[in-house]
């Protein structure tokens, strides 16, 4: 079976779907590997570290694809690139599933059987394919870093000739993957950190990495089967409204992390909260690209109000693209060798194939990318 790794065409991308050190787990069962000249360049992993780790290197598309059973990507492919995949091939990448259908209608009509690397179940076999919660962790140590270099105050405490600096206060708001890390980082770096999540299991998390932990009264279950937060009723998004904006005027630094799957990002961050806070506070808001925790945020910009800088940055493991394509590569090997058996089949009755796959002989499989289809074509 020949696995072929393509080259990223988003802008942007710095990722790489297979870096040398993972060549090893694919070996282990007989597989070829073929990689795009070029592909992990981006991430710091020249053509000639794969060449010794054994894998091919094939100049362009055209080459790479010839006879690939199964293609690896990071970002869901382009429409050319879905009519370039050979009929009958395996595609295993980002999908964004329940986002813009267009890619996995092409998918289907194209004979694609497709995985999305987004719908693997947070179950304990899954865990070392758990995609999200990796490069999660890549986007909450870097928005720390990117809130604290265009913040006009240091996070630490400091102790000089000049007199004693203050350390910082940072706020985070959801204790998920990306949460924790954004905590331990802001840590690291000195600040005082305050968390709020709405699910009180959590809270030992939290208080472990030295923060404190907010809690608002809320009286229904807050998280879903998966371990995700649910959407809440207006009385008690307003109870952790009411809770936010009590706490968010000392923050120097903000990182917004809520997201719910399928669901526009909940509103946190209201305008009349960024006003009451201080001139020079940063507020970095990684649900941006699923409509912001922040009324304020601009997907991809960054923005001033009143002095507050509010960050919408998209795609923060890209900036580093070293450890988010080591992290990236690891989940998807152990996602492949999951997939198929020792004669190269798929069995698609397996818990983590059905929730992964979304296309597959002609058709889309998945129910959740369906019912997200479902509005398109009526």
């Amino acid at each position: 079976m020949t696995i072929a790794i393509m080259a990223e065409s988003g802008t942007g991308e710095r990722r790489v779907a297979l870096v040398p050190d993972a060549v090893r787990y694919y070996r282990k069962r007989g597989w070829d590997l073929r990689v795009q000249a070029g592909a992990g360049l981006a991430a710091s992993f020249p053509d000639g570290e794969f060449q010794d780790a054994g894998v091919a290197l094939a100049p362009d598309r055209d080459t790479l694809l010839d006879g690939a059973r199964v293609v690896l990507k990071v970002l869901p492919p382009s429409l050319e690139e879905v009519a370039a995949l050979p009929r009958g091939s395996v595609l295993v990448c980002h999908l964004d599933p329940l986002g813009p259908t267009e890619t996995i209608e092409a998918l289907a009509d194209h004979g694609v059987t497709s995985f999305a690397v987004e719908l693997i179940p947070r179950i304990t076999r899954a865990q070392k394919m758990d995609v999200l919660s990796s490069q999660a962790t890549v986007a909450g140590y870097k928005a720390v870093l990117n809130g604290a270099g265009a913040m006009t105050r240091f996070l630490p405490m400091l102790t000089t000739a000049a007199g004693t600096v203050r350390p910082a206060k940072a706020m985070i708001l959801g204790a998920g993957v990306a949460g924790l890390q954004a905590i331990a980082t802001a840590r690291r770096l000195g600040a005082v950190v305050s968390a709020f999540d709405i699910r009180p299991a959590v809270k030992e998390q939290v208080q472990s990495l030295g923060a404190k932990f907010l809690e608002a009264a809320l009286d229904e279950g807050s998280e879903d089967e998966g371990g995700y937060a649910k959407a809440l009723s207006e009385e008690q998004h307003q109870r952790e409204l009411e809770l936010i904006a009590a706490n968010i005027r000392d923050q120097d630094l903000i990182v917004t992390t809520a997201q719910i799957p399928g669901r526009p990002a909940p509103v946190l961050i209201t305008r009349e909260m960024v006003a009451s806070m201080r001139p020079g506070s940063v507020i970095v808001d990684l649900a941006s690209e699923s409509g912001g925790n922040c009324e304020l945020t601009v997907a991809g910009q960054s923005v001033e109000q009143g002095g507050v800088t509010i960050m919408g940055p998209s795609n923060l493991p890209a900036e580093l693209p070293f450890h988010a394509s080591q992290m990236y590569a690891r989940n998807v090997a152990s996602l492949v060798d999951h997939l198929f058996d020792d004669e190269g089949e798929i069995d698609y009755e397996d818990e983590i194939t059905a929730a992964t796959c979304v296309t597959h002989d002609g058709m889309i499989t998945n129910d959740r990318v369906r019912d997200n289809l479902a509005p398109t074509m009526e």
